[in-house]
């Protein structure tokens, strides 16, 4: 009997899917374009689970799953294995069919660019990002109607006086690194990944809440770390005194999947594994301090104070102009734009901030310090531009150098271009079909359906990029007159922070981060690979970068491994 209701509900699953996939197909036909029939959709809840689970198992098989569409598309994050070469079978723009849904790829410049700039006609798939919502509603899943008030106040707070600040935290928590790496035997480091993810927490932690943390790395044994600030005696039982927030929001980024897919709720659940009531209670610890921060800065705000000058200092004053807002009636009375954010929306976006902004920067340094070391070449190169400067004239000195610091800059845009954390950003036609001109054509694309401008496609586009498979950061600087310039690439060949009105506030944030840190460094330090036994320079290279290229994408691309890599640090003067 229960083989037949198995059975039963198998051939239902498979009749429908066959059904749905053809209508599909029907509509993705009208836009005359390349179609690919896909069997298993790549954003089914129950294939996201257990796409990780079941790929290693089937790559056991003597089968090139490269060459099925199965194989090749139904990966998360396909892209990167991909590497443009669906889009020089198929074109600028084709399609993947899928029993639920239709997913078109455009690799076209200029339509690209006009998705980007028609965000009510090319809307972002709020549904897709809901899990993001672990403590509220974010900037990544507000309606369009909504976004602008939340990009309102999240692009307020990061201002000069803000940069500078993230550049002096960089410096110092990079020069306490380099400590750490300096003071082991033949400068040996134990986790490039476990630290460049310690130190992009440690300056979101200071920027974010002005609580600055000294630096703890890998190698040296886990210890319970205080902030620099002293907590007051009557917070002694607040996840702050006890050295928690830093480590909660560890936690809580770390198993970020956990707490998107399942929720704090099944996570604290009492015959839970103990492992996720770990997690749960780092989430609860997590909040607990938004809210002591929060309730903070609303006193010092009621009281005219300047408050930490945090972001959390600007969501207060957001929070204000919402409540403002509503004591008057809102939009409908005042006729003005709605303002201000809730109490969960400042908890949303405090998150998203951090998971964004932390993830992001930590993976691209850790690519981009081991393709420094397969390349000391670079190294070089870009310390010719730090010569003369000292540790201390490099810190409290961001408006001088950031703009001067181009080579720095090129280390971050060209790993980027390799290596970008989204290769592909979906959008979604609205309730109307749109059209779009792609090269000499007009593609009229059904409404409701997936459009995803690939990201990655444009990074090693030929006709932009020359050798565009190479990590080449001398390819971003050109000589004007006696000085450097940083290029600007061709429109819509270059979108690590997307592009249009909804590009990332973080742009400038991540960009005066990662130069900090690469001056830090490479003023008077060097990278190096240690080479296994036997093996030559060019052994060790490439399988430094056979290293980098060895991926997964849950959220963002990651290296599955770098600390296969050893690594050493060196000083040089």
């Amino acid at each position: 009997m229960i083989l037949e209701i198995f059975g039963l509900l198998a051939f239902s699953y498979l009749s429908w899917s066959i059904v749905s996939m053809e209508r599909n197909y029907r509509r993705a036909s009208t836009m005359r374009i390349p179609l690919v029939r896909l069997y298993t959709d790549p954003m089914n809840p129950l294939w996201m689970v257990l796409e990780p689970m079941i790929w290693p198992w089937l790559e056991r098989l003597p089968i090139n799953w490269h060459n099925y569409s199965f194989g090749r598309y139904s990966r998360r994050g396909w892209y990167f294995a991909d590497r443009g070469e669906s889009h020089r079978r198929y074109g600028p723009i084709w399609a993947i069919v899928t029993p639920r849904d239709v997913y078109v790829n455009v690799a076209d410049p200029e339509a690209i660019h006009d998705i980007f700039q028609r965000r009510t006609d090319f809307i972002r798939p709020s549904h897709l990002y809901k899990v993001l919502e672990v403590y509220g509603p974010c900037i990544s899943t507000a309606s369009w109607t909504d976004w602008p008030r939340h990009r309102k106040v999240l692009a307020t707070p990061f201002n000069e006086s803000v940069m500078s600040f993230v550049w002096d935290e960089s410096v110092e928590q990079t020069r306490q690194m380099l400590e750490a790496w300096d003071g082991t035997a033949e400068g040996q480091i134990a986790s490039v990944a476990k630290d460049t993810r310690t130190l992009s927490l440690n300056v979101l932690a200071a920027t974010g809440f002005r609580k600055s943390f000294p630096f703890q790395s890998a190698n040296d044994h886990p210890v319970a770390q205080e902030p620099h600030s002293t907590p007051r005696k009557e917070d002694a039982d607040s996840p702050v005194a006890s050295g928690g927030y830093r480590d909660a929001l560890q936690t809580v980024l770390d198993n970020c999947i956990f707490l998107m897919v399942l929720g704090q709720k099944w996570l604290a659940l009492p015959f839970a594994p103990q492992s996720w009531r770990q997690i749960a209670k780092a989430a609860d610890d997590f909040q607990r301090y938004m809210v002591r921060m929060l309730d903070e800065e609303t006193k010092a705000f009621n009281y005219g104070q300047a408050g930490s000058g945090g972001l959390m200092t600007s969501f207060v004053r957001a929070m204000d102009l919402k409540q403002k807002a509503d004591a008057e009636g809102g939009t409908a009375a005042s006729g003005s734009p709605p303002k201000g954010l809730t109490v969960d929306e400042i908890f949303g976006n405090i998150f998203v901030i951090n998971f964004a902004g932390h993830d992001t920067t930590a993976n691209t340094l850790a690519f981009g310090l081991l393709l420094l070391a397969a390349y000391p070449e670079v190294q070089d190169w870009v310390a010719e531009e730090l010569q003369g400067l000292t540790d201390e004239e490099i810190k409290n000195h961001y408006a001088d150098l950031f703009p001067r610091l181009r080579r720095c800059r090129a280390i971050l845009l060209e790993t980027l271009r390799l290596f970008p954390p989204i290769q592909s950003l979906p959008k979604r036609t609205s309730s109307e079909p749109q059209s779009l001109q792609v090269g000499g054509r007009t593609i009229v694309i059904p409404n409701d359906v997936g459009v995803h401008p690939s990201l990655l496609t444009m990074h090693i586009n030929a006709q932009y990029w020359s050798d565009p498979m190479a990590w080449k950061p001398s390819r971003w600087i050109t000589v004007a007159g006696a000085s450097e310039r940083v290029i600007t690439p061709a429109r819509s060949s270059f979108l690590p922070w997307s592009d249009g009105p909804q590009n990332c506030p973080g742009n400038k944030f991540s960009q005066v981060e990662f130069v900090a840190i690469m001056a830090t460094l490479l003023r008077a330090h060097r990278v190096d690979a240690v080479a296994n036994h036997g093996e030559s320079f060019r052994d060790t290279q490439a399988r430094v970068l056979a290293t980098t290229k060895d991926v997964d994408m849950q959220l963002l691309l990651r290296m599955k491994d770098a600390d296969r890599v050893r690594m050493v640090i060196r000083r040089v003067s």
